[in-house]
């Protein structure tokens, strides 16, 4: 396995499928219907605009099995040091570890950046998203309850933070 850096015209396919799945099959995305193939060229414009990573991870015979990514966590400037990340493994490639060495790509590539805080917003029964973000050190920060409803129900949404020692000389404006 090794670690690249996605573009639309190689990966946005592959993540587009990873993402469908997950919308149908799970409460990971609170969408309800899969998302049409034109919806990945906005997606990726506003990774580009916002300098933000898409980080996918290839099997051996070069196959997207995964992907994570980050980006604004609120529009306004006073948040400009704190990003909202999301990890997608491939519903085959499940429970091998990937998650985590893309979560952990993800915390690399923000303290690189001069980021402060990565937040992700979690489903609160994905016990396994829950259980690898404690395991790389990131804390139960809030729960919005019945923020969603999907397939019948409400749906609780968790926060969980880490907080970065980046970036070294933060600044208004």
């Amino acid at each position: 396995m090794k670690f690249i850096e996605c573009t639309e015209e190689a990966h946005g396919m592959a993540i587009l499928d990873i993402l469908n799945h997950a919308i149908v099959t799970s409460t990971a995305l609170y969408d309800y219907h899969p998302r049409p193939s034109e919806s990945m060229r906005a997606w990726f414009e506003a990774k580009r605009t916002g300098n933000y990573p898409v980080i996918g991870a290839l099997d051996n015979n070069e196959r997207l099995i995964g992907f994570a990514s980050y980006g604004s966590f609120r529009p306004w400037p006073g948040y400009k040091y704190t990003v909202e990340h999301s990890v997608y493994v491939h519903h085959e490639h499940r429970r091998h570890g990937l998650g985590q060495e893309l979560l952990k790509q993800v915390i690399q590539r923000a303290g690189e950046q001069g980021y402060h805080v990565l937040v992700g917003g979690i489903d609160a029964e994905n016990h396994a998203s829950i259980r690898l973000h404690e395991k790389l050190g990131f804390s139960h920060s809030g729960t919005i309850r019945q923020a969603g409803f999907k397939f019948g129900r409400w749906l609780d949404l968790a926060f969980y933070q880490l907080t970065l020692s980046t970036p070294s000389n933060p600044s208004d404006g």
